[in-house]
């Protein structure tokens, strides 16, 4: 039985690696992005490689475009089980509370909250009624307590605060979903080098920081509310 799965912001850096990763692992894999061209690209990239790979555009910033990703996956694919909300922008990346912008502030929210809680509400119905997974990928500088207690903390406030909103929407969701089959939780895969950070040096690969998503995402167990690293569960 084949399984399926869409996967945000995934024409590339993470996103790219956790679509092939699934592939390679026998699922069904919708691969979403913005860009029409680079989307199809990457799909393209995928095919070639045997994997079962479809693009599906999808512009986290626009609500109509979010919709209408919805409302292909209602009609035309129906038996999806997992949904990896990995689209995510950073801002500014703000070196400190003082120097953040308000525009920033709100186009880091714009993605990383709330065009994720657009697709999550939309599709949440399919997921639960599917007994299926969501998984919100996070960061470590969501967490409130590694940045009070971490000396290697990036105090960037415009992306951490947008990322630990969506670590509350990931809270409330379980809430909903403690009685349900279905789950939902966040993953961070730590520091990786990506095109979000500049490919900063002493990151992990694409590779590894997707390989800890695909694996609590596909492990087979029950996961729901938790925030999690490589190493298990994460403080909040």
């Amino acid at each position: 039985m084949t399984r399926t799965a869409f996967v945000t912001g995934a024409n590339k850096g993470i996103g790219f690696e956790i679509a092939r990763q699934l592939g390679e692992a026998g699922w069904k894999v919708l691969l979403g992005a913005r860009s029409l061209e680079r989307g199809k690209d990457a799909a393209s990239e995928l095919t070639r490689q045997g994997l079962d790979v479809e693009f599906l555009q999808i512009d986290m910033t626009n609500l109509d475009s979010i919709e209408q990703a919805a409302v292909t996956l209602r009609n035309n694919y129906s038996d999806v089980t997992l949904l990896i909300n990995n689209a995510g922008m950073p801002g500014a990346f703000s070196s400190s509370f003082s120097d953040t912008r308000e525009e920033h502030l709100r186009n880091a929210f714009e993605v990383n909250f709330f065009g994720t809680f657009r697709l999550n509400q939309r599709l949440f119905p399919l997921i639960k009624e599917n007994e299926g997974t969501i998984v919100n990928v996070s960061t470590d500088m969501a967490s409130l307590h590694f940045m009070q207690s971490s000396e290697y903390a990036l105090n960037a406030f415009d992306y951490n605060s947008s990322k630990t909103a969506n670590n509350a929407m990931t809270v409330a969701m379980a809430i909903e979903l403690k009685n349900s089959k279905a789950q939902v939780f966040a993953v961070t895969p730590g520091f990786t080098k990506t095109d979000l950070n500049g490919n900063a040096e002493g990151g992990k690969s694409k590779e590894a920081g997707a390989a800890i998503i695909v694996g609590y995402a596909t492990d087979g167990k029950r996961h729901n509310g938790e925030f999690l690293d490589v190493n298990g569960v994460y403080a909040w």
